[in-house]
C-alpha cells in the first residue's frame, strides 16, 4: 500500500480519536477508531449527520444486533464524509488550493510526492495540470478500527445469555466487517480465539488472486514470539496479518502490558532479523488453509509490514526507528493529545496534559481490567471518584457496563469500578476480621479501580458540548510516559513539522532518549514488583523475577553495543546513554543479588 506518511496516530482512549480520521485522513496520515463505545458512536453520528444535512436514523438498543449496526452506520458516515473531503482537496481551483498546499507541505521532505509538486509547479500553476496530478498521486490516509480483544463481555436479553457473535468484541468485528471501509482492525490486548475464529466468517478478510483485502488485520504485539504464534494462529483459519506493530511494554499510553523485562530495542532487531522467517512460516500454513477451503491462493506472497510505537519524541528517534530497523511506520500517539486538529480533547484535559510533568504521569492500578494503565494525576474522573469515596458510597453507577465481566459475585458479570462490585467486595472484606493495615490495604485495593470505560468517553462529549446527563463530566485520560515534554497546543502543522525535524515542539532540553527512558520505566517496574515479595517470595515469584532481570540485562547489553557502534545517530548524547547504561547495569547486578539472597517459600 502507497503511504504518504511515515507514521501514524494510533488510537488513544475511547474518545481522544473517535473522530480523527475525518480531521487527518484527507492529509494522508492514518488513524485509529476504538469501537468499545457504540453509545458514543451513536452520539457522534446524530451529531455528524445533523451538522452536515444528513438523515439520521436512530438505531436505539431495542433493535436487534443493535451494537454492531451502530458501529457500521457510524463508520460508513465517516467514510463518506472523509472521502468527500479529500476529493474536495484534490479539486483544486485559484481559489481553493490551502487544502492542497497544505497537504503538500506536511509531507515529509524526503517524500517523491512533495519533489513531484514542486517539479510541477516550477513552471508556475496550471490548474487542470495540477489537479490531473493530485487526483491520480495523492492517497487518503487509512481510517482503521481497534477492538480490545479481551473486552469482550457476555450479552443477555432479559435474563438469557445471547450467543457468543453478540459478545462486545464479536459485535465491534462484525459491525467493522460489514462496513463500507476498506482498511485495518488493530486487535490488541491479547490473543481471543474464538474471537479469531469468528474473523473467518466474512470473507473481506481473505485474499482475492492478486492478494488484495477488502480488510486487513493488524496485530498489536510486545514480542516475536507473540507475533509469531498469534500470525500462525490466524494463518490456520486463512487469515493474513498484514502488519505486525510492536508497542513498548510500559513507555506507552492507555494500557500497559509489561513484558518479560524485553526492551524495545532487542525486539525490534529480533524482527529485522527474522522478518524473512516469519513470512516463511506463515505463509505456507495460509496457502494450505487456503486450499483446505477451496479459496483463491494468490498469485504471488502476501507481504506484511512491521511499524512500532511507544515514547518515540524527536525526528532523530523516528528516522533511526525506520532507517536502523527497517520499520514502515512509527506511531505517534500522547503528543497528538495537543492538536486539537487531530484529537477530541475537552479545553480543561487539554490544559491539563500540556502542563503536566513527570510526576503528574503515572502508572496506577485503575483499570477494571486489572491491567497497569497510565493516568494523568488529578483528572476530574478521578476526583469524582474521590468524591463518592469521602460521601462514604465508592464505586461507580456503572451506566455502560463495557467491562462487567467479573464472575465473582454475579454470574452475568460485574465492573470491579461499579458501586454494586465495591459495596459487595467491602462487605466480604468485612467479615475477614483483618488487622486495620491488611484492612486498609485491600480496601485502598477496592476502591482504587476507576470507571475508564466511560471517563475516556466523556471528553468527546463536553468538546462537542453533548448530553452528559448519564455519563457525568468526568475525565480519565491516558498518556503515556513522553507527554512530559510536551507543553504546548500545537496545530497539525507544528506537530508534523517535529516528525520531520523542521520544527522542535519539545519544549524541554532534559528529554532522555526513548530507549533510555523505557528501560528506566522498566527498573522502576521491577523494584515495584520486588516490593510486593517483601523478604519471601514463592518459587514462581523467583523464576518471573529472574527472568526478568535476566532479559533485561540482556538488553542493557543489546543497547551497549548498539550505541558504542553508532556513528552518525545519536552523537550528541551518546556519552550520556552509555553513562546511563553502565549505571541501570550496576543496578541490576545489586538487584539480582538481592534476589539471589531472598527467602523462597514453597
Amino acid at each position: 500500500m502507497k503511504k504518504a506518511h511515515s507514521f501514524h496516530i494510533p488510537v488513544m482512549g475511547i474518545g481522544f480519536t473517535i473522530d480523527t480520521p475525518l480531521k487527518v485522513a484527507q492529509y494522508g496520515m492514518d488513524s485509529v477508531i476504538s469501537l468499545v463505545d457504540d453509545i458514543l458512536l451513536e452520539k457522534l453520528r446524530k451529531m455528524y449527520s445533523e451538522k452536515f444535512e444528513i438523515p439520521y436514523h436512530e438505531i436505539t438498543d431495542k433493535i436487534e444486533d443493535f451494537r454492531a449496526k451502530r458501529i457500521t452506520s457510524y463508520l460508513d458516515l465517516i467514510s463518506d464524509l472523509a472521502d468527500k473531503k479529500f476529493e474536495s482537496l484534490k479539486d483544486m481551483t485559484a481559489k481553493k488550493g490551502d487544502e492542497l498546499l497544505a497537504y503538500i507541505h506536511m509531507l515529509p521532505d524526503n517524500s517523491k510526492l512533495k519533489a513531484e509538486f514542486r517539479n510541477l509547479t516550477s513552471r508556475g500553476f496550471d490548474f487542470s495540470e495540477i489537479k490531473a496530478w493530485a487526483s491520480k498521486n495523492l492517497v487518503m490516509g487509512a481510517i482503521d478500527v481497534n477492538i480490545m480483544t479481551k473486552v469482550d463481555k457476555d450479552n443477555y436479553k432479559k435474563d438469557e445469555k445471547l450467543p457468543v457473535e453478540y459478545n462486545d468484541a464479536h459485535a465491534a468485528l462484525r459491525g467493522f466487517a460489514n462496513s463500507k471501509l476498506q482498511s485495518s482492525v488493530v486487535l490488541s490486548a491479547g490473543m481471543n480465539p474464538r474471537l479469531y475464529s469468528y474473523m473467518g466468517q466474512f470473507d473481506d478478510f481473505f485474499p482475492d488472486k492478486k492478494g488484495n483485502l477488502k480488510k486487513r488485520i493488524i496485530l498489536k504485539v510486545s514480542d516475536y514470539r507473540s507475533a509469531l504464534i498469534q500470525g500462525k494462529f490466524l494463518a490456520k483459519k486463512g487469515l493474513w496479518v498484514s502488519e505486525y506493530r510492536i508497542e513498548s511494554g510500559l513507555n506507552c499510553g492507555g494500557h500497559a502490558f509489561a513484558t518479560d523485562g524485553y526492551l524495545l530495542g532487542p525486539v525490534l532487531a529480533e524482527f529485522k532479523e527474522k522478518r524473512q522467517e516469519l513470512q516463511d512460516a506463515i505463509q505456507g500454513v495460509l496457502n494450505q488453509e487456503l486450499q483446505n477451503q477451496n479459496r483463491e491462493i494468490p498469485t504471488n506472497p502476501l507481504t506484511f509490514e512491521i511499524t512500532a510505537q511507544g515514547g518515540v519524541g524527536t525526528e532523530e528517534e523516528h528516522a533511526f526507528l525506520l532507517d536502523h530497523y527497517e520499520l514502515d511506520s512509527v506511531g505517534w500517539g500522547s503528543p497528538f493529545l495537543l492538536v486539537p486538529e487531530a484529537t477530541t480533547v475537552d479545553d480543561k484535559t487539554l490544559n491539563k496534559l500540556a502542563k503536566a510533568e513527570e510526576q503528574d504521569l503515572y502508572l496506577s492500578d485503575i483499570s477494571p481490567l486489572g491491567i497497569p494503565f497510565n493516568n494523568l494525576k488529578n483528572n476530574t474522573k478521578d476526583a469524582e471518584k474521590q468524591t463518592l469515596i469521602n460521601k462514604g458510597r465508592p464505586g461507580s453507577s456503572c451506566p455502560k457496563k463495557f467491562v462487567a465481566m467479573n464472575k465473582e459475585f454475579k454470574e452475568t458479570g460485574i465492573c470491579t469500578a461499579s458501586r454494586e462490585f465495591q459495596y459487595l467486595k467491602i462487605k466480604a472484606l468485612d467479615e475477614q476480621n483483618l488487622d486495620s493495615e491488611g484492612y486498609q490495604k485491600e480496601y485502598n485495593k477496592i476502591i482504587e479501580k476507576s470507571c475508564t470505560c466511560v471517563g475516556l468517553g466523556t471528553s468527546a462529549l463536553l468538546k462537542y458540548k453533548l448530553e452528559t446527563k448519564v455519563e457525568g463530566e468526568g475525565v480519565s485520560v491516558c498518556p503515556g510516559p513522553n507527554m512530559a515534554y510536551y507543553s504546548k497546543v500545537m496545530s497539525l502543522e507544528n506537530i508534523t513539522d517535529h516528525i520531520y525535524g523542521r520544527a522542535n515542539m519539545v519544549s524541554r532540553i532534559d528529554r532522555p532518549n526513548f530507549f533510555i527512558k523505557e528501560l528506566h520505566i522498566y527498573m522502576d517496574y521491577l523494584r515495584n514488583k520486588l516490593d510486593e515479595t517483601k523478604y519471601a517470595m514463592n518459587r514462581k515469584e523467583e523464576k518471573y523475577l529472574k527472568t526478568f532481570t535476566k532479559n533485561m540485562m540482556a538488553g542493557i547489553n543489546y543497547y551497549q553495543g548498539l550505541f558504542s557502534n553508532l556513528k552518525v545517530s545519536f552523537q550528541d548524547v551518546k556519552g550520556t546513554i552509555l553513562h546511563e547504561l553502565e549505571k541501570t547495569e550496576l543496578k541490576l547486578n545489586e538487584i539480582q543479588a538481592d534476589i539471589q539472597n531472598m527467602s523462597v517459600v514453597a
